[in-house]
């Protein structure tokens, strides 16, 4: 066999066993692969899914993709929503076509979420030297483009030989499979090595099963962390992706219950628990609820569980205002186990140690107090939800509503998707997610134009879903215009398979997220505008708005577009054209809903804090002020929590 075929084959051969409670779940690790083909793949790994799409279609299937980048994206989207189970594998050229990957491997391994990526790379051999695309260094001959994977890589590896195949992909597949390790594995692969025939024993063609590893919590640390909390008066939990990952929702849910122990949420814990349980703080942090920040600004315990505890999530360390709080991080992955200096660290599975937890607080319950304060600010947070949904602008509305309205007319187990700009936070304080797989925006790497492609991975995992016998779901993307012109082009993807995407456009000519950033800092909103230029100032920020038509473009790229138009119905037409969208065929194709807003209009304060540095000296008078209110947040924040 060549190099190429062997590892076609074997990718089709390669399943994930994971045990949840006295059950296992079998699933095909890389039911497909992503390619985009040119002279460093089209003979090889082009050759081999070609073959093989002949001999039988179900061994390794092949779908097409307009962007590299976007196929990681897609690969991602469909990792998360199947828990890290499965993924894709994704084949390109040398040069730039592995170069167009960087984004995506670093977005998969600081999500902690599994790609397969294999980049082609240049000759081995050096018979042709140098290649066409090949990157030259005159201080290191055998540094090609590939090895910009490497920071951002968990494995990483160049098979310069046949050979090495064996412990290439062996090696790789463990940490693709580990969650404690897992992210972007990147296996190299030379062009002419792709194609070189070697003979391959049978055992690597061999299935292979790769149990997820779920490590129980050590005795004595549970022991530990039940009597840190018996002694607490405040504690809150913070619940992220792990708790998700580790299907220990359940799990967290009794533990809540029995305990009085209130929960907010990360950007990837959104599902944990559904928003209106009665312990549900919401989001917590920079883009968090006023009730969850109000209640960590006092706890005296903070129980993380399955959260790495960015920036955004500890709102720059200024959350935590009790001086002698203390942190219980329970986490699969040791760098997160031990952040923030935590003196009890418990590196395990969520679901196992809630399950020990449990066990080991029998009768423990918080104080009335407490339970009457997460009440009331509950409440409190709930009531300022309303307004903001319920407040009418005209004719353009605020993104509140359009938030409202598209959350109104989802069913509770369809999926909402995003990633980047102002919707991200705004979405994490007020989308009422009513079921643990409804929410799915990636901000741990926060990526423009994330949004399509990641919701075409998603909705390829929930179809397979359904075909299981699984929850029918529909998949909403909500995008800005900013991150839609980054990279709209997946659509084409999704009209090539016919594959129902609802995508919900807000047009509001800018940058809306960072134009509202560099207000608050002081600079004007400079450059966050999509304007004329002004050629006597050099200014793209007094211009006249574009005359760009994205609604035209979507439709020029064969998707069904419904235009809203502004005015006081705009609310009660989008929650109508989300539920027509719903009732169309679903293998009809993208359908996109383009409606402008008013960037102007914000969201609810989360009465909290994110450390973006001001300038210390300026000419500009809102500079001066920006600064002040930096200084004065910046003496709250902690150096060092414990």
């Amino acid at each position: 066999m060549t190099v190429a075929q062997a590892v076609v084959e074997y990718l089709s051969k390669q399943y994930t066993v994971d045990r949840i409670g006295n059950e296992d779940y079998r699933e095909r690790l890389i039911p497909g692969t992503f390619g985009i083909f040119g002279h460093g793949n089209v003979a090889g790994v082009g050759q081999a899914l070609k073959q093989y799409q002949q001999l039988d279609p179900a061994i390794m299937p092949y779908y097409q993709g307009r962007n590299e980048q976007a196929q990681v994206h897609q690969a991602v989207g469909y990792a998360r929503h199947t828990r890290r189970r499965q993924t894709f594998a994704i084949s390109t050229s040398i040069g730039p076509g592995s170069s167009n990957l960087l984004t995506g491997a670093a977005l998969a391994t600081t999500n902690r979420l599994p790609v397969l990526l294999l980049p082609s790379d240049t000759f081995a051999t050096r018979a042709a030297d140098p290649v066409l695309q090949q990157l030259e260094q005159p201080y290191a001959y055998d540094i090609t483009v590939n090895d910009s994977f490497r920071p951002l890589s968990k494995f990483f590896d160049r098979v310069t030989r046949p050979e090495q195949l064996f412990s290439a992909f062996h090696h790789g597949l463990r940490v693709l499979t580990d969650p404690a390790e897992t992210g972007a594995v990147t296996i190299s692969l030379p062009q002419d090595v792709q194609a070189e025939a070697f003979d391959v024993p049978e055992e690597f063609l061999a299935e292979r099963e790769w149990r997820i590893r779920r490590p129980e919590a050590d005795d004595d640390e549970i022991r530990r962390a039940a009597e840190a909390i018996r002694s607490a008066k405040r504690p809150l939990i913070i619940a992220g992706g792990g708790v998700l990952y580790a299907y220990a929702n359940e799990e967290l849910a009794r533990f809540v219950e029995l305990t009085g122990i209130p929960v907010g949420h990360t950007q990837a814990g959104v599902g944990v628990l559904p928003w209106d349980h009665k312990f549900s703080l919401g989001a917590i942090g920079s883009t968090g609820t006023t009730a969850a920040n109000a209640i960590a600004a006092d706890a005296d315990l903070i129980i993380g569980i399955g959260t790495r505890y960015e920036d955004f999530t500890t709102a720059s360390r200024t959350a935590f205002q009790n001086p002698d709080v203390k942190f219980i991080n329970i986490n699969v992955a040791p760098i997160d186990a031990y952040k923030h200096g935590t003196t009890l660290p418990i590196v395990a599975d969520a679901r196992k140690a809630l399950v020990k937890l449990n066990a080991a607080l029998g009768g423990y319950r918080v104080g009335a107090d407490l339970e009457q304060k997460v009440a009331a600010e509950k409440k409190r947070w709930d009531a300022t939800v309303d307004e903001a949904f319920d407040t009418r602008y005209t004719p353009l509305p605020a993104q509140n509503e359009i938030i409202g309205a598209t959350s109104r007319a989802m069913d509770a187990t369809d999926v909402v998707i995003c990633a980047a700009g102002s919707l991200p936070g705004d979405l994490h304080k007020m989308w009422r997610v009513r079921d643990p797989f409804g929410y799915h925006v990636e901000y741990a790497y926060s990526c423009m134009g994330y949004e399509i492609p990641g919701g075409l991975g998603v909705k390829r995992a929930a179809l397979a879903e359904a075909a299981r016998g699984g929850e029918q779901r529909d998949v909403v993307v909500m995008v800005g215009d900013g991150s839609y012109l980054m990279m709209h082009t997946e659509l084409v993807t999704a009209v090539a398979e016919r594959i129902k995407l609802i995508v919900v456009l807000i047009q509001n000519h800018g940058y809306a997220s960072i134009g509202s950033l560099s207000e608050m800092l002081g600079s004007q909103r400079f450059g966050t505008q999509y304007r004329a230029l002004d050629e006597e100032q050099h200014s793209f920020d007094e211009g006249e708005t574009l005359p760009v038509d994205l609604a035209l473009n979507a439709e020029s790229l064969g998707v069904k577009v419904i235009r809203i138009e502004p005015g006081e119905k705009v609310i009660a037409e989008l929650e109508q054209a989300i539920r027509d969208a719903k009732a169309a065929p679903e293998r009809g194709g993208p359908i996109l809903i383009h409606v402008e807003s008013d960037p102007l209009l914000d969201a609810p304060s989360s009465e909290s804090w994110w450390d973006v540095p001001v300038s210390q000296v300026s000419e500009l008078d809102s500079t001066k002020a920006a600064f002040q209110t930096y200084v004065d947040h910046k003496s709250r924040q902690r150096k060092l929590l414990g």
